[in-house]
């Protein structure tokens, strides 16, 4: 099967609903090795601009592919390969799949706390994509996550402009949660289960209850409430002796000096 033919399937293949994503994998396989062999996959030089676009869509299916499938690392590979069809074949027509594709990796950069690599990011792309719906979400993100505004981040899980910006949104809601149970555990020895709740965005019991035994929490069903496992207080000891005669060393060599 040819190239073009093999891309058509992964096109039907991807766009069907559900989508067939156990093939697609199987079809991005082939394709990538077809376009290693046509020396599309890492372009360099002139080259056929329709072969050029056909090698960019494949390559965006695929990052589309990774994430329905959670597969982040190859996501990260698939969007480093796009980004010399991004930045290099500007004389390309433009994509539609750039736009959201960008704004997912700027997501993915917020839920690895690259904060200085997001604003490099972001620094990079022209100003329209600033005005576009998938690059002004992860802008708006990252803007409630420094203000500590994590209502509105969990609000924009039903505002993305694309399903698969939701996982990173989850992801990003789970640093979250464990920064939120990292404060409770601090200023609180227990909760009602309710509040617990609230605090940590879960809108099931269920979901807490999990959550509260990764964290070693005492769960008490009957009263409904929470008692969080505080960590021992570090003890240090101070060596006295040791510091009074560095002291005193110290005073003698400033006699000597002076």
């Amino acid at each position: 099967m040819s190239l073009k033919a093999q891309y058509a399937d992964l096109k039907a293949s991807f766009a069907s609903q559900p989508p067939d994503l156990k093939k697609c994998g199987r079809l991005l396989t082939q394709l990538k090795l077809g376009l290693i062999q046509a020396g599309l996959l890492l372009p360099q030089g002139d080259l056929n601009p329709s072969d050029l676009v056909i090698a960019r869509e494949i390559l965006e299916i695929g990052a589309f592919w990774s994430i329905r499938t959670q597969d982040v690392p190859s996501f990260d590979r698939y969007f480093s390969q796009l980004q010399t069809f991004y930045t290099d074949y500007t004389n390309l027509p433009p994509s539609q799949h750039e736009y959201p594709i960008r704004g997912l990796y700027l997501i993915r950069l917020l839920t690895q706390n690259r904060i200085a690599d997001f604003h490099t990011a972001l620094e990079s792309l022209r100003s329209a994509a600033v005005e576009s719906p998938y690059i002004a979400h992860p802008v708006n993100l990252e803007r409630w996550l420094m203000e500590g505004s994590y209502a509105k981040v969990w609000g924009a899980r039903a505002e993305a402009p694309a399903a698969e910006y939701g996982y990173f949104v989850d992801s990003l809601m789970g640093t979250i949660r464990n920064e939120i149970a990292s404060c409770e555990e601090t200023a609180y020895e227990s909760l009602p289960l309710k509040d617990a709740a609230t605090l940590l965005f879960f809108t099931s019991q269920s979901e807490l209850l999990v959550f509260a035994q990764q964290r070693g929490w005492e769960v008490n069903l009957t009263l409904g409430t929470i008692t969080f496992a505080k960590k021992g207080e570090e003890s240090m000891d101070i060596p006295k002796e040791k510091l009074i005669a560095a002291s005193l060393l110290y005073a003698r060599e400033l006699e000597q000096i002076v």
